[in-house]
């Protein structure tokens, strides 16, 4: 018996002290990182003006009513002629001033109030918003550089890896959550054909929108925008828009405050099975040309019924794939496209045009 308990003591003295180490070691990664980006991440307080029939929703309670201010709270106003007030999250990515945040964050906003991870409070104005993709560019004066954080390249990002979001989750401030990338390539039904998300356990909640998702090495590789969730609050679902659509989008609201998408004037509809079998292709991939527009780009040289099989050298492996090529390509842009025709492969090129807002 003493022999077995002093195996059993060493056992205990060497296990120990091999855990205990990587584990601190693990969670000074997180805190080192937080140190580092979270004087970038930034507040974004909005408000307003209440349209002028307010209440026209909300029974007529007497003030004083325990009700009264249930439903006022609820329908997101407070009282006769009093502004809307929102919050959301932003990141600086340029130290002179320019910060990202979500599209709905700031529409509409009479005021627009960006709050440093220090306080520090700044007027912002609009740069540029693009309602499809829910990006904004904001401005602010600060008369110094600004702390800024980098773009990691969301192409590179693997499903599993550990990522850490921070922002403004329900207005606390500065709240910062870690987790994995849950998926990838994730279509939510919102930015239209031009966005597949980037899904992840990490908690996001309201007032996360327009925050950075970061990987471990502190780039961001993503801007937290939107949550599944049937509560409101966080159930281990959220979505954060990839940063190379992000950077993309921010450089043409940069230039001009606008954002220009390619367009080639086409109907589309996915490839089955039993049309892959029909027309004698191995494997259902691509998408089939259902409509082409008279005046469009592609007129006189894509056909009904033809399947495109790649755009500019990109193959086509879901029927969302073709819209968002097109979308990134800039306009005037000669691309080769790979289609099959009346059963044979071939290579056709088309100018692309400017989809009209």
């Amino acid at each position: 018996m003493k022999a077995v308990s002093a195996i059993l003591a060493a056992v205990l003295i060497v296990a120990a002290p091999v855990l205990t180490p990587r584990a601190e070691a693990h969670g000074m990664v997180y805190a080192d990182l937080v140190d580092r980006v979270s004087p970038a991440v930034v507040n974004i307080f909005t408000t307003q003006a209440a349209p002028e029939a307010i209440a026209s929703n909300l029974p007529d309670l007497p003030e004083g009513h325990p009700l009264k201010e249930f439903f006022e709270r609820y329908s997101g106003r407070r009282g006769d002629n009093e502004p809307e007030r929102s919050v959301g999250s932003g990141f600086i990515f340029d130290p002179a001033g320019y910060v990202i945040t979500n599209h709905h964050v700031v529409a509409n906003a009479d005021t627009i109030k960006v709050a440093l991870n220090n306080d520090r409070e700044f007027d912002a104005r609009v740069i540029g918003s693009d309602k499809a993709t829910d990006i904004a560019l904001l401005k602010i004066e600060s008369g110094f550089a600004l702390p800024y954080v980098i773009f990691g390249d969301s192409r590179n990002v693997r499903v599993g890896e550990e990522v850490v979001a921070v922002g403004n989750a329900f207005g606390l401030g500065g709240t910062v959550t870690r987790g994995i990338v849950s998926a990838k390539g994730r279509d939510i039904r919102v930015g239209g054909p031009y966005v597949d998300y980037i899904q992840t356990d990490a908690a996001i909640n309201r007032g996360n929108s327009g925050g950075p998702l970061f990987n471990m090495n502190g780039e961001v590789i993503g801007m937290n925008t939107a949550i599944y969730s049937p509560t409101g609050g966080s159930v281990g679902i959220g979505f954060a828009v990839p940063s190379d659509i992000v950077s993309r989008i921010i450089g043409d609201l940069r230039d001009d405050g606008l954002v220009s998408r390619g367009w080639i004037g086409i109907g589309i509809q996915p490839v089955t099975d039993a049309i892959a079998t029909a027309i004698n292709m191995p494997e259902a991939k691509g998408t089939i040309v259902s409509t082409v527009s008279l005046d469009g780009p592609s007129a006189g040289i894509l056909r009904e019924g033809d399947v495109i099989l790649s755009f500019n050298g990109q193959p086509l492996e879901k029927g969302r794939d073709l819209p968002r090529f097109v979308a990134r390509t800039p306009p005037g842009s000669s691309v080769p496209v790979e289609i099959m025709r009346d059963r044979i492969q071939q290579t056709i090129y088309l100018t692309v045009g400017t989809l009209k807002r």
